[in-house]
């Protein structure tokens, strides 16, 4: 029943304008009143365009209709999907313009029956249409139907199953949160996001000595740092992941945003060939690293996705766009005031590199509206820093230290109207 459909647009748009063309001049003739709904049924909507981008944190769907459809969204378990219905519908583009991709392992779309078609999207995992709209294009002329989806936990999509209603065929358009806020939020909290980089497949850095991977260490202080701040009154920190699981980089800046996250701390412990080089480093974003040592460790970073056969994805231009002007503003001002309050924290407290505060084009940083860092740790090439690393006692006064950075940030965002 879902085979893929393949029409030529061309012709099915002739038919469809010449059966518009002889029902106005019936009405117009008063000839067939009581047939107009019927002569409607039997003139399909033609989608004659489509289009998906996007990665395994956010993949866009957008297709293109000759006129305005009406449709309805709806959430299946076992495998997990998403059905969207529409009134009979002529598909006109060609099936590998919807090919799958990004969140969506198996896209199919046909006939229902004479009144009615249906998309089908098998996703890779729990997902939920963050935004589903029709919107006129750029002439007036023609509509389009754009889907964004997002990935979301488990539970969040039984729910979604579970309260959902079949007999609401309105048009589905809404804009909302894919991932609910952390359960403990109260209104007013400091939402700060806890990044334990790596994991999974992607083991990150190995410790000189003991061998030990990096995603253990990362995870180790991300556990540390989050329950530290978790004891602070209107702080409310989570983790990006809970566990030895691997997320991709677009799929950490997604859990930020979703959780409207004040705040983004990435946790690493990198390996350098000088082994002698120790001690903690700050990073920011930015489009030019501020040296060779940030350049190539960002390139590093950026190559997470690829460890595990992730396929790294551009955004489009007009998120590009976004993303180049908000994180270059005022978030961008905010991540360096953070940097700052950390280092001022680690001062005569923790070891730094010379010129602790560094910056380059880290892609797990480029949340448009989440003050975000990396924090380097400590290197696990150097004997030293692997045994600090290691030390359960040291792990806890980072946390102490960092916490006390936090404070001091959101006490001066505050006092500045933020």
């Amino acid at each position: 029943m879902f085979k893929r459909v393949r029409i030529a647009a061309n012709s099915a748009a002739r038919r469809s304008t010449f059966a518009r063309r002889v029902l106005a001049a019936l009405l117009a003739a008063s000839l067939l009143p009581a047939a107009a709904s019927s002569v409607e049924a039997r003139d399909p909507l033609l989608a004659y365009g489509a289009r998906i981008v996007g990665d395994d944190a956010r993949t866009r769907i957008v297709i293109d209709f000759d006129r305005e459809p009406r449709f309805s969204v709806h959430y299946i378990a076992n495998p997990e999907r998403i059905i969207v219905d529409l009134p009979a519908t002529a598909f006109g583009f060609p099936a590998k313009d919807l090919a799958a991709r990004g969140l969506f392992k198996d896209i199919r779309y046909g006939k229902m029956d004479e009144e009615s078609a249906r998309i089908v999207l098998t996703t890779a995992g729990p997902v939920k249409l963050a935004l589903a709209k029709v919107q006129a294009d750029e002439t007036g002329n023609s509509h389009r139907l754009v889907l964004d989806a997002e990935m979301i936990d488990k539970k969040a999509f039984a729910e979604l199953v579970k309260t959902q209603s079949w007999s609401d065929r309105t048009e589905a358009a809404q804009t909302t949160s894919a991932i609910p806020a952390p359960q403990k939020a109260a209104p007013g909290d400091f939402v700060i996001a806890v990044d334990a980089g790596h994991g999974g497949i992607d083991t990150g850095a190995i410790g000189v000595d003991t061998k030990t991977e990096e995603k253990q260490v990362t995870l180790a202080f991300a556990k540390a740092l989050t329950d530290r701040l978790n004891k602070e009154p209107g702080i409310k920190a989570f983790l990006t992941r809970e566990d030895d699981e691997f997320l991709s980089l677009s799929q950490r800046v997604l859990i930020a945003r979703q959780n409207h996250a004040g705040l983004f701390i990435s946790l690493h412990a990198d390996t350098l060939r000088q082994k002698d080089i120790r001690g903690a480093t700050v990073y920011t974003i930015s489009d030019k690293a501020s040296d060779k040592l940030a350049a190539d460790l960002a390139e590093r970073e950026n190559l997470s996705d690829q460890i595990a056969g992730k396929e790294t994805v551009a955004e489009p231009p007009e998120v590009a766009d976004i993303l180049l002007d908000l994180t270059r503003r005022e978030t961008q001002a905010f991540s360096i005031s953070l940097a700052e309050s950390v280092l001022n924290s680690f001062k005569d407290q923790v070891g730094t590199i010379n010129n602790p505060h560094r910056h380059a084009g880290f892609r797990v940083l480029q949340a448009p509206d989440v003050p975000s860092i990396l924090l380097e740790i400590g290197f696990l090439s150097n004997a030293e820093d692997e045994k600090l690393l290691l030390d359960e006692a040291w792990r806890g006064k980072i946390a102490g230290l960092l916490t006390d950075a936090v404070k001091r940030y959101r006490a001066a965002v505050m006092a500045n109207g933020g």
